[in-house]
């Protein structure tokens, strides 16, 4: 079939890219895509998905060149070694299948499917010689650079070049196209011109219209594993601050049981006994969120520790929580490091004691929690070096600026003589098994 008879080839084949561009950018929008391109290996199953998001839009492209007389959307060929390229020959058979069933069926084309199988095996088989399949990948629509680059590299150390090869093989096959088309008469499929430079430009232009989708989806790919390192790098540090926190408390801890131990033993066993039920809770729930009905709970045994070590009479707590806020998610000890602050810095210097209140209610789509004292407070000289100063002060706000980044707020209010109030506020999120068990969605999308 020769379309240069009904409008100028050049045209078409400009339009030939734009649609293979439009496609390519089109598919790289599923998220389902974005993750089996990530994949190398990949299963039965997985196969069967990116067979169908290659070969489902362009086999569509098929339809309408048949159905609209419109030869630029044709781009069987093009998705045939594409599939084969990236998922192997199994994906090319089943894109091969798919893009020629409409041309069999509709055109009466009855070569276009085992030219399709043909050419399914042919990439296919580029594929698995290919050692490292991120050449692939590399594989460049702007071929004159592509090949002087790669020509000059090969001279310096030479070996296979297989950007040069998949080349070859785009060429080799558009080339048997044209050949076999002009001998099939009708029952295949093919764009050609009476003029040799043009039909140069149509084996250009499907060397283009096979690599142009590959670097489409190549930096869609390399997007999706730099946000993948992201995650696993702000997964690192909560993991280092959590680690950080859980020591500095079991280290106070332990100096209270210290103190305790030569002259009130059964004090100290009391203690001992709390710590136990701490740790055994905290090696149950591995986890960075969890309900703030569950965080209260873990800062209950604590402060049952400290008033152990300060007494009833000089240590009171008093809570004011709002039941609607027992079930948001907050994250894992960011309550235990504001308490032992309050209490070490705010209650204890007071040889009288004093009450720690902890407050937790939602605010206009925000959870505000907040621990006050009504210890010595906070010298004006040093309320600079506050938020920097210690590490439970600065291990919090880190933590929160990790997880939340501008969403949350963290602000300490003291005068002397007075107590200390620090307010955290963070996103209201609703307690689910997922929500306690991953990371917050801005981190994870």
């Amino acid at each position: 079939m020769n379309p240069a008879t009904s409008s100028p080839l050049i045209v078409t084949l400009l339009i030939k890219l734009g649609v293979v561009a439009l496609l390519a950018g089109f598919v790289a929008r599923f998220s389902q895509f974005r993750r089996l391109i990530l994949e190398e290996r990949r299963s039965p199953r997985q196969k069967l998905d990116l067979a169908a998001f290659l070969g489902v839009p362009f086999m569509l492209g098929v339809l309408v060149r048949l159905l609209a007389h419109y030869p630029s959307a044709d781009l069987s060929l093009e998705a045939t070694v594409l599939a084969g390229l990236l998922g192997g020959t199994i994906v090319g058979l089943g894109v091969g299948m798919l893009v020629s069933l409409p041309a069999w069926l509709i055109g009466h084309e009855f070569i276009a499917p085992l030219v399709a199988a043909l050419f399914a095996v042919i990439a296919g088989s580029a594929r698995s010689l290919c050692p490292d399949k991120e050449e692939i990948w590399k594989f460049s629509p702007f071929i004159d650079l592509s090949l002087y680059r790669s020509i000059k590299q090969r001279f310096k150390h030479p070996a296979i070049d297989w950007q040069v090869l998949f080349s070859l093989v785009c060429v080799i096959l558009e080339i048997f196209r044209l050949s076999i088309g002009r001998i099939a008469h009708g029952r295949l499929f093919y764009l050609s011109s009476p003029h040799p430079w043009t039909n140069v430009l149509i084996v250009l232009t499907t060397l283009v219209a096979v690599g142009l989708p590959v670097r489409i989806w190549n930096t869609t790919r390399i997007q999706r594993k730099l946000e993948d390192q992201e995650l696993a790098l702000m997964q690192a540090r909560v993991d280092a601050l959590i680690s950080q926190i859980n020591p500095h408390f079991l280290f106070n801890t332990l100096n209270t049981v210290s103190s305790l131990v030569r002259f009130d033993p059964d004090t100290a066993r009391t203690v001992v006994l709390k710590l136990a039920n701490i740790l055994r809770r905290r090696l149950k729930a591995q986890v960075h969120f969890l309900p703030l009905r569950q965080e209260l709970e873990f800062i209950d045994d604590y402060l049952d520790i400290e008033v152990v070590r300060f007494g009833r009479e000089k240590l009171q707590i008093h809570k004011e929580i709002d039941p609607e806020a027992l079930d948001m998610v907050v994250p894992s000890m960011i309550l235990q490091p504001l308490v032992e602050n309050s209490i070490r810095h705010g209650i204890g210097p007071k040889i009288e004691g004093g009450t720690i209140t902890l407050r937790a209610r939602r605010n206009n789509g925000k959870l505000a929690i907040e621990v006050s004292d009504d210890g010595v407070g906070i010298p004006r000289e040093k309320r600079h070096e506050v938020y920097d100063s210690g590490i439970g002060i600065s291990n919090v706000r880190e933590r929160l600026k990790v997880l939340y980044g501008q969403e949350c707020s963290f602000d300490i209010h003291s005068k002397p003589g007075q107590g200390t109030s620090i307010r955290v506020e963070i996103p209201e999120l609703i307690a689910s098994e997922a929500a306690a068990q991953a990371l917050p969605a801005h981190m994870s999308s």
